[in-house]
């Protein structure tokens, strides 16, 4: 068991040096997923791609939870959570690359550098991408791969890449 504790919330500069240092140290959360029934099992499904792709260790380092929301899906940095609305959960794939975007800018946000706008939104884009590249090399279902060669055209025609 990890003995730095991840702090409940971050919202001064030092609850965030303690969750930067219990990372440091190894810390991975329990990742718990809160909502409806069935936004449970749509999360669920996009948890198994993540961890197809070998990504569950790195989600589990910088995400606590994932919670339904009835707004705008977004990371709670003060959290470490992604809220997700029910639309976004409905598609697993792009639920799953939404969900790893969301964890690489906590993980920026836990660096010190600048998570959102411009640059970093460019970052985070690469990032869904790569996840979606990884995750269709290697899963074996042929519905699953084409989603993600669809979602990385999406991405590709975008104006972030």
């Amino acid at each position: 068991m990890n003995e730095e504790k991840f702090p409940e919330r971050i919202y001064t500069i030092q609850e965030w040096m303690k969750a930067r240092k219990s990372i440091k140290k190894g810390f991975k959360h329990r990742l718990r997923v809160q909502g409806t029934p069935i936004f449970k099992q749509k999360v669920r499904e996009a948890l198994n791609l993540i961890k197809k792709a070998g990504y569950y260790n790195f989600l589990r380092t910088y995400i606590r939870q994932i919670v339904e929301i009835n707004g705008l899906s977004q990371l709670r940095e003060c959290e470490a959570a992604v809220w997700l609305n029910r639309y976004g959960a409905q598609d697993p794939v792009d639920a799953a690359s939404f969900i790893i975007q969301k964890a690489w800018q906590m993980k920026e946000y836990l660096e010190g550098k600048l998570y959102y706008s411009g640059e970093a939104e460019f970052r985070a884009i690469e990032k869904r991408t790569e996840f979606l590249n990884k995750l269709k090399e290697k899963t074996k279902s042929e519905e699953i791969k084409n989603r993600c060669e669809e979602l990385i055209n999406q991405w590709n025609e975008s104006i972030y890449l």
